[in-house]
């Protein structure tokens, strides 16, 4: 046999396998999967479900006309005015009486207390009905009455109220001749004048006046380092004090059952207890 067909040969038998190789992988990559009859054929379908539609259901006849009413009723009370507020008031108090003057001209009590309250209770009689509002208030003044009774200085320490300041100065300027001062010496006091719808001043109690008067409080620590310290002589006098007068009433029932339920009456109506 000629070498260059043994060569042939050869070379065909070393090219077979690999040719065969080649076509084992192009069948596998072009035939068609195998067929499953577990495995449907049909193509994939998506059902996407809508939304549910709302139903509007027509309100009945009953609801209309609940309807119709609340709207009306709304509309009247945007409509109509607001009811004004009534403004609280109360009349000037009646001026003291020839009686009172009389028992205030002799007492010395106190400082003069009864003829002090005549006094306040002349002024504010004159300055007419307080009325609730921005004009409302009080006025502190110091007055100084000459021993014949005229108003020989009067100063205003304080006021809440320009015009209760005011109508209380016209009304002091236009006071009557007042009855002499019961210690035949000027009555130095202050005093408040209240124009308020709420209150007025009632008269005081009167029945523990006879005690001593208390004493002004001194720091008896106090000392300005040069005068002889005293502590002890004025803590001694203010422990002992005068005995009070035998005629002093110290029971609290001597007055009148009427005057307290008067008394306790002003109270509540002044701070509103219990309301």
């Amino acid at each position: 046999m000629p070498k260059a067909r043994i060569r042939f040969l050869v070379a065909l038998a070393l090219s077979l396998p690999f040719h065969i190789g080649l076509l084992a992988l192009w069948a596998v990559k072009v035939l068609p999967p195998p067929h499953h009859s577990s495995i449907s054929s049909a193509p994939l379908q998506v059902s996407i479900a809508a939304a549910p539609i709302p139903i509007k259901k027509t309100p009945s006849h009953a609801v209309r006309m609940k309807s119709v009413r609340t709207q009306h009723l709304a509309a009247v009370h945007l409509d109509a005015p607001a009811p004004e507020k009534k403004l609280a008031s109360m009349p000037a108090p009646p001026p003291p009486t020839q009686e009172e003057w009389k028992l205030a001209a002799t007492y010395t009590l106190r400082n003069s207390k009864r003829y002090r309250y005549n006094w306040g209770q002349l002024v504010r009689s004159k300055m007419g009905t307080a009325m609730e509002g921005p004009d409302q208030g009080q006025v502190r003044f110091r007055i100084e009455i000459a021993p014949d009774g005229k108003i020989a200085r009067v100063e205003t320490l304080w006021a809440t109220s320009p015009q209760a300041e005011k109508l209380a100065l016209n009304a002091i300027q236009s006071l009557p001749p007042l009855p002499p001062t019961p210690t035949g010496k000027p009555l130095v006091f202050e005093q408040t004048i209240s124009f308020e719808p709420f209150e007025t001043g009632w008269a005081p109690s009167y029945k523990l006046d006879c005690l001593p008067e208390p004493q002004a409080f001194h720091n008896p620590f106090a000392w300005d380092g040069s005068t002889p310290q005293q502590a002890s002589q004025e803590q001694r006098g203010r422990t002992h004090r005068p005995p009070p007068p035998a005629d002093c009433i110290f029971d609290s029932t001597a007055d009148s059952i009427e005057q307290e339920d008067a008394d306790m009456k002003r109270q509540l109506d002044q701070w509103r207890w219990g309301r």
